[in-house]
């Protein structure tokens, strides 16, 4: 009887489940499109733990982050958060995290098809999969040739959640490597809003007047946020600094 009431109170194993319910089952008759955000992850993770199932411990997990609910929360949370939820061992932990990996490579492969490196918005949406989850900041730069084309990009530094520690010499050096003619440089604000600080100001002034004395030079530098950008050109601080 205790059972029983368990199994009506939500704790249903998937075996009892009716094959049109089942998530796998489900997905083969109808597609894998009328499955909820909680029934897909309940297809990579397969099985529970022994007090829920796997789709009960989905929609948990779905909740995990309370900042950031949804499959998007898959993003802000780390395999030791993962493991720390019943029923989600390092494996499954991986496998989750790997999920949100290829969602974000798939986003910048998409972007990518639509790209124009001449344009601030197109150029920030390339790079927003890469920074827009991240809890500190990153420093990228990207490179270019003579044509506009994309030579490609570059990691400058990692820094704490308030300021970053970009070093010029090597930005030169793998701009000089890779034989850009010119590079934009890109960062995140982990706060979400892109308005540049006084440190940003000044670490942009340096590159500018380095870039002008070396012959490849800084054409933009553009700020992340969540759902927006501040890209330096647009806003003429370039021509200010």
């Amino acid at each position: 009887m205790k059972k029983k009431q368990e199994n009506e109170a939500g704790h249903l194993r998937i075996s009892d489940m009716a094959d049109q319910s089942k998530p796998r089952e489900k997905a083969a008759l109808y597609g894998i499109h009328v499955l909820s955000d909680a029934e897909l992850l309940a297809v990579i993770l397969r099985s529970g733990s022994q007090k829920e199932n796997v789709v009960a411990l989905s929609e948990r997990l779905l909740n995990l982050d309370p900042l950031h609910p949804g499959l998007i929360g898959l993003n802000y949370l780390s395999i030791q958060d993962l493991t720390g939820l019943p029923g989600i061992g390092e494996v499954k932990a991986v496998q989750l995290k790997a999920v949100a990996e290829l969602s974000r490579r798939i986003s910048k492969e998409k972007a990518r098809e639509l790209i124009r490196f001449n344009e601030p918005e197109s150029v920030a949406d390339f790079f927003r999969e890469d920074m827009r989850y991240l809890t500190k900041e990153r420093v990228t730069a990207a490179f270019f040739d003579s044509a506009g084309g994309f030579i490609r990009e570059t990691l400058v530094t990692e820094g704490t959640v308030n300021r970053s520690l970009v070093s010029p010499r090597e930005i030169f050096i793998d701009a000089l490597s890779c034989g850009a003619v010119y590079f934009i440089l890109l960062h995140n604000h982990p706060s979400g809003l892109p308005e540049p600080s006084r440190d940003d100001v000044l670490i942009t002034r340096r590159l500018s007047e380095l870039g002008e004395m070396m012959g490849i030079p800084l054409r933009d530098h553009i700020i992340i946020g969540d759902n927006d950008y501040l890209s330096f050109f647009e806003r003429g601080y370039l021509n200010e600094i």
